[in-house]
């Protein structure tokens, strides 16, 4: 498996790690409402309904996140070479690696650290549709992509 393929793979390995415990989380705050609501009365009972259904509301939006993140993640073809950057690329710069897929946390794979980004963060927006040897400023920090994968 190429450098490119391992990262995919565990970044999707990540996503569907945080769908399951969000789904657990959802589920064990259901199971608890329900069996709060066999035992409990009066407002201190609606208070403890309210709040789990507040962090159940949480829960969801982060669930529904993941999700979009692995629909994102799923629709690369990490065998695919890209000769300018576009959603799916490993670019290497002069200064990190980054991921073109979604905001993911950093990766040390092969002893190379990687960051997901997102093609809408302020350097996926730099990045985007440029070729090898691009150079730009973020931040004024000098940028010169160096590999496009």
């Amino acid at each position: 498996m190429t450098l490119k393929q391992t990262i995919h793979q565990k970044y999707l390995q990540i996503v569907q790690d945080k769908i399951d415990v969000f789904q657990d989380m959802i589920e064990g705050l259901m199971q608890d409402s329900l069996n709060d609501a066999k035992g409990s009365a009066g407002d201190k009972h609606e208070t403890a309904l309210s709040m789990m259904h507040l962090e159940q509301e949480k829960l969801s939006s982060k669930l529904r996140e993941a999700i979009e993140y692995k629909s994102i993640l799923e629709k690369i073809d990490p065998t695919q070479i890209h000769q300018k950057v576009a959603l799916g690329s490993l670019v290497k710069t002069n200064k990190l690696t980054v991921f073109v897929s979604c905001a993911l946390p950093k990766l040390v794979v092969d002893g190379q650290t990687i960051f997901g980004i997102s093609p809408q963060s302020p350097l996926g927006q730099e990045l985007f549709g440029k070729d090898n040897n691009h150079a730009f400023n973020l931040n004024n920090v000098p940028y010169q992509i160096l590999t496009i994968e």
